[in-house]
């Protein structure tokens, strides 16, 4: 039987947040700095299709809004989860729900937001100048560094990460 062979090493590598990103504002304001500002001095390429690829990308994303519903004693009884594919959708459906007067009478009980148990996940794919490509992934919670293989690539990253208050 054939064995599977290694061809490469690909690590990850992981920063744990001291204290959550406090909300989606912060949160997309920290990930369209990466985009826009290219601290990781990934580089652009162009595809053997010719399709030009920036040096950062937003490679996936999704949001979780999360409301409550309190009865009139204070007491939760029920709750809704809605994970949206953009900013602007977890935004949108979020008003909608604790706009929603049928859903709250259905439920019982005056909707709230519950927004320390909301979560935000952007993965950003970055071409790196020698040719790798490698993903930082931010949640509310941590920052992922996966699929590199050089160590300077996770230097660089945590060289930036430290100059970022929010990221302690």
């Amino acid at each position: 039987m054939a064995d599977f062979v290694p061809t490469t090493v690909n690590r990850t590598a992981v920063r744990d947040l001291a204290v959550p990103i406090a909300n989606v504002t912060s949160f997309n304001t920290l990930v369209q700095s990466v985009i826009d500002d290219n601290p990781f001095e990934c580089v652009g390429y162009t595809t053997r299709a010719g399709e030009t690829i920036a040096a950062v990308v937003k490679n996936r994303e999704h949001y979780t809004a999360k409301v409550n519903f309190i009865d009139d004693d204070g007491k939760r009884v029920g709750t809704v989860s809605i994970q949206s594919p953009t900013i602007a959708a977890f935004n949108t459906n979020a008003a909608e729900v604790m706009g929603n007067a049928a859903l709250e009478a259905a439920m019982g009980g005056e909707a709230v937001r519950n927004l320390p148990a909301e979560t935000y996940y952007a993965q950003l794919k970055c071409h790196d100048v020698s040719g790798d490509d490698y993903y930082v992934t931010f949640t509310r919670k941590t920052v992922r560094l996966s699929s590199y293989q050089d160590e300077a690539i996770r230097a660089k990253i945590e060289t930036w990460a430290d100059t970022i208050g929010s990221l302690d």
